[in-house]
């Protein structure tokens, strides 16, 4: 989902850049979510400035293929729809086209880079668009160089150990590096691949901007390894159409009634969910804290069964502390599904306890609110570790913390309620500097995007680049 809602914000930028272009998004049907498929098949029916080709959906994965390697998994998965994506494009986007019209280029996301083989075939230039951080690209970018010296994963043999990498001003922990990177079944090799084909490319586009990753952005226009780099963000879906939900107007109605910067927001994600012992954990943190809160929870997959994180629907039974809603009635709201630009545009909203995806980071930022880091899987650990680190623009709880995918695997670490409890105050401290580097990041985050500014400016130097190729 967060990968699509940030593509269609730069299709619809790039064609207020240059209103000739025609764009076509192809969109292959995920895997495990549903929402998205709601989503994605409203879009043809609500926006008409684009083509949207559905692509066959795929027969279902088996739960060993996931749960070995799931970044493995998606590149055989994609793998096995470059004819339809092939097909697509002669049937529906030259079939449709004037006769003197011709390819600008693909865009195709950082995980469907096996697609750039079809681009090839058409003799269009390839621009991946990566849904993460500049600082994580120049990770990625590094893993060739790496490799050819070491010829081998990384290894965990040693978590306190650490990595320099050339987009990051200081080095880079183990406990903090993508697991898919450790991983030998697959999850090594899928990235070293991304890594190399990112490398032939006619250029990156990134969802950031040159003000907020001002080292990694540097490293990367000075690097022989990247090709052109354009930080195009922020990229977001501010309208919050992406999902909709029955509580939204309700929480909305709950802000209203609280103070200005007055709640602490608690959400992790559309996968993002914890186990009763550590919901009991963070249900103490926020009652002794006596802060007001705004508690996004989801429903856990059964105990060794795999699945995904479901809403909760208003029953958290065997979730929570038993009075635990009864004690905290008049301070907080406890919700499944919650509008999060909705809710982090509030004013009322004056701290975010974050997964730290990139979108939920590029959001806080817009907004001016600070984070507190809780990272859980992907390359979310690190985007925490650039957060309070390298920028000092979040509140540290953990950098490490990881969850499994599924609701199966190992048993993670419980992180106790005074340790919240501890992170809940500091960010809702109004003395707190963090607090007014945010804000000024918010200021710079906005006028990027402006005419003039420094990623308005970058999707310019892009759109001269797709003309240039006529």
């Amino acid at each position: 989902m967060g990968h699509i809602v940030s593509m269609l914000d730069f299709a619809k930028r790039l064609h207020d850049q240059h209103r000739h272009f025609s764009i076509t998004i192809l969109l292959i049907k995920p895997l495990f979510d549903p929402s998205y498929n709601l989503y994605v098949e409203s879009l043809a029916a609500s926006d008409t400035q684009f083509r949207y080709i559905h692509l066959p959906p795929p027969p279902p994965p088996s739960e060993h293929q996931v749960l070995t390697s799931l970044d493995k998994f998606f590149y055989d998965f994609l793998e096995s729809y470059k004819s339809q994506v092939r097909d697509a494009i002669v049937h529906h986007v030259l079939s449709s086209s004037p006769s003197t019209a011709r390819l600008a280029g693909l865009v195709v996301d950082c995980i469907c880079t096996t697609m750039i083989d079809v681009a090839d075939e058409f003799a269009a230039p390839t621009y991946i668009f990566f849904t993460s951080s500049a600082a994580f690209l120049g990770l990625m970018l590094h893993l060739p160089i790496r490799h050819a010296l070491i010829g081998t994963e990384f290894t965990i043999s040693d978590p306190d150990s650490l990595t320099h990498f050339p987009s990051y001003a200081n080095p880079v922990p183990t406990s903090v590096i993508p697991s898919a990177i450790f991983n030998k079944q697959g999850g090594y090799s899928t990235s070293l691949n991304h890594a190399r084909r990112f490398r032939n490319t006619k250029g990156i586009i990134v969802n950031t901007f040159e003000e907020f990753e001002s080292c990694a952005m540097k490293s990367l226009l000075v690097s022989p390894e990247s090709p052109p780099v354009y930080a195009v963000g922020p990229l977001l879906d501010l309208s919050g159409d992406a999902r909709s939900g029955s509580d939204r107007d309700k929480i909305l109605k709950w802000l209203d009634e609280q103070p200005p910067s007055s709640v602490v927001f608690l959400c992790f994600g559309s996968l993002g969910c914890f186990d009763p012992p550590q919901l009991e954990e963070i249900a103490a943190a926020l009652e002794k804290s006596g802060h007001r809160f705004l508690w996004s929870i989801r429903r856990s997959p059964p105990k060794g069964e795999f699945g995904l994180p479901t809403d909760c629907g208003g029953d958290y039974d065997g979730l929570l502390p038993e009075g635990f809603l009864k004690r905290t009635k008049n301070r907080g709201m406890v919700c499944g599904w919650a509008p999060q630009t909705a809710v982090l545009g509030h004013a009322a909203v004056g701290g975010f306890v974050s997964h730290c995806g990139w979108n939920s980071i590029l959001e806080s930022l817009w907004f001016g609110v600070p984070m507190v880091t809780w990272p859980m899987y992907a390359e979310q650990q690190i985007n925490a570790f650039e957060m309070v680190v390298e920028l000092d623009l979040a509140v540290e709880l953990r950098l490490d913390y990881k969850c499994e995918f599924g609701g199966i695997g190992d048993k993670v670490e419980l992180v106790a309620a005074e340790e919240i409890e501890r992170a809940v105050r500091r960010v809702m401290d109004g003395e707190n500097l963090v607090r007014e580097r945010v804000r000024e990041m918010r200021d710079k985050s906005r006028k990027a995007v402006m005419e003039g500014g420094s990623s308005f400016d970058s999707l310019r130097r892009l759109v001269e680049d797709m003309l240039g190729n006529h």
